[in-house]
């Protein structure tokens, strides 16, 4: 499956690391990333492969909540699928 994460929260050292590190450790591929900071304002988006029969997008997202806590970010997955359909209406 393919997902859409957008991160952000308050720019700060370690974001990318944390985030990527822990998709690494629960099997999940960046294929691709784009990321900027706007002021003190740290954005991301990135587009995530994992095999959905291993885990579903809801387990991803509840594996990245210590991150987000930890960061003090926002860390949003959405379907590529549905994600697509949003901004094709």
């Amino acid at each position: 499956m393919i997902a859409i994460m957008t991160v952000t929260g308050l720019d700060h050292t370690g974001i990318i690391a944390a985030v990527s590190t822990r998709l690494a450790e629960v099997d999940a591929n960046i294929t691709n990333v784009s990321q900027t900071i706007m002021g003190e304002y740290f954005t991301m988006i990135v587009q995530v492969e994992f095999d959905e029969n291993s885990q579903s997008l809801s387990a991803l997202q509840e594996a990245l909540k210590p991150v987000e806590k930890e960061q003090k970010l926002k860390i949003r997955l959405q379907s590529e699928a549905i994600f697509r359909a949003m901004h094709e209406l």
